[in-house]
């Protein structure tokens, strides 16, 4: 699979992001680099630090990796990691599972996409990233028959938790799912202990999927690896379908 784009301010013959997906080990560690940059170098996790500079787990050898590169430099710009449901059956499990108790989705399985460590370097946080890997995530659902997207939208919580507190406030409010969707955290955040901020801050990731129909499945669970707060989300793809497409000239 190769996508490319051109948005309205780039008209240039040949596009300058190109959407593919990883087929070698070394495109998947050209992601794993990326993601150390982003993940534990730019948030400054001493303790998560490792020699080789890979953010990787036993989760990457069963993902798909969707790849965006810059097409002058042939950099890889943001990446997109994706566990369909043959992936999730050979492992035993979701990712999300490591911080959520999914027993009420457990009738969906065969019809989930997981989509997790989405990653854009800090230079090219434009949005023409972004919404490149969701034409291909839209498109990876449907050729694997999947009808729901899942996965983790953390919030730092470098500010003691405020803003965490914060953003789970208004968003329950107007985007929890019906019960019959809700999950639970192994460890949740302690909302009520943490005083919200008066201003909630909304990741950009996840405003991205509220816009497009997505649901949080309840309080959120606490990732002191990683030192956020992460809610669990879930979309439907009739939801996600043709949301950001129809915003820029996408061309498989």
């Amino acid at each position: 699979m190769q996508t490319t784009i051109a948005t309205a301010e780039q008209r240039a013959p040949a596009p300058r992001l190109v959407l593919s997906m990883a087929t070698t080990p070394e495109e998947v560690r050209e992601v794993q680099r990326l993601r150390y940059k982003v993940f534990i170098e730019n948030q400054g996790l001493t303790a998560l630090a490792t020699p080789d500079g890979l953010d990787c787990d036993e989760f990457d050898a069963a993902c798909d990796h969707l790849i965006v590169r810059d097409s002058a430099t042939l950099k890889v710009v943001g990446t997109y990691r994706l566990l369909n449901p043959a992936g999730a059956r050979k492992l035993g499990r979701h990712y999300s599972e490591n911080e959520f108790d999914l027993g009420r989705l457990k009738h969906l399985r065969s019809r989930i996409v997981e989509a997790g460590r989405a990653c854009i370097h800090p230079d090219y946080r434009g949005g023409s990233v972004i919404m490149l890997l969701w034409s291909g995530l839209a498109e990876y659902m449907r050729r694997h028959q999947c009808e729901y997207l899942i996965g983790c939208a953390s919030i730092s919580l470098a500010d003691g938790g405020h803003n965490a507190v914060a953003v789970y406030e208004q968003l329950r409010h107007k985007h929890l799912a019906p019960i019959e969707y809700r999950v639970t955290p192994h460890l949740p955040f302690p909302v009520e202990k943490v005083e919200a901020a008066r201003a909630p801050q909304v990741p950009a990731l996840l405003k991205g999927y509220l816009r497009s129909g997505a649901w949080i499945c309840g309080a959120p669970a606490w990732d002191p690896d990683f030192e956020s707060a992460d809610l669990f989300v879930m979309m439907p793809l009739a939801n996600l379908d043709g949301r950001y497409a129809r915003h820029y000239n996408v061309a498989a």
